[in-house]
């Protein structure tokens, strides 16, 4: 069965193109995180998404290594603790050693530090970054102002701000809030948070003869914004990227985006 992937991207500072459909690897380690990126390079997935908290960048590296997939055609994503502040490059070059690459796509601050973004890190992602260690370089779980501190205290704004969203989570100001900044939206744990058994998520699927992680994979793919669904099962893997053929019109967009308050 063929599966109908976007090829659709987000253009970046460096003028690399980000995948909007990625696959995430949170919660998964050993085998299993190395068969599951395995079965999405097979799938077609050409973005890879890990962290160092999350225990498996050998994991993704190995089955990356061991593709028939070229490592240049793969978008890899990996993210450094805030406690790594001040030995942040050491922290990205064993990451880079677990990922067999000499450099990253995208390399995230993972969260803000004491609720307060620590702009001597992300300076050092910027040396990273003009040391091309990393092509890209952005944040996670950052607000707007977050953002906007980090980026008044080095000229430098990221690429990407990492956050959960979902229809659930949907909200105008954050969205539009991003794209007037110039920094790319990536959504996390979209089918989570009971939103895959959500009664309006469900009629829009049953409408259109889809799953309702295919709705919300889709949604956030109208939406410009990169989504990262994790999937431990071959079928889900490939079930999850199958929304190349997928349209929702404006109506349900709407409905969707009204779930979120």
């Amino acid at each position: 069965m063929t599966t109908r992937l976007t090829a659709a991207s987000a253009a970046l500072p460096s003028g690399a193109g980000m995948p909007l459909l990625g696959f995430g690897t949170w919660q998964m380690r050993g085998a299993e995180a190395a068969r599951a990126v395995t079965w999405a390079l097979d799938t077609g997935y050409r973005h890879l998404d890990t962290a160092k908290v999350y225990g498996n960048e050998s994991e993704v590296g190995r089955a990356l290594a061991e593709s028939p997939v070229a490592r240049e055609d793969v978008f890899v994503t990996t993210k450094c603790p805030p406690g790594d502040s001040g030995h942040e490059l050491d922290t990205l070059r064993r990451s880079l050693d677990q990922l067999r690459t000499d450099r990253v796509d995208l390399w995230l601050v993972h969260w803000p530090a004491a609720d307060r973004p620590d702009s001597q890190l992300w300076s050092g992602f910027v040396h990273a970054r003009d040391e091309g260690l990393a092509r890209d370089i952005g944040v996670s779980n950052y607000s707007l102002e977050q953002i906007d501190e980090i980026t008044a205290s080095t000229g430098v704004a990221p690429a990407v701000n990492q956050v959960e969203w979902s229809p659930l989570l949907f909200d105008r100001t954050v969205l539009d809030g991003h794209r007037q900044r110039g920094v790319v939206l990536e959504g996390y744990s979209g089918l989570r948070g009971g939103t895959l058994t959500h009664p309006d998520v469900v009629a829009v699927a049953e409408r259109y003869a889809v799953t309702p992680a295919q709705v919300i994979v889709r949604w956030h793919l109208q939406h410009g914004v990169v989504v990262i669904p994790k999937s431990a099962q071959q079928e889900r893997i490939r079930s999850n990227a199958d929304v190349d053929g997928l349209v929702l019109d404006d109506a349900d967009m709407a409905r969707l985006d009204a779930l979120g308050g």
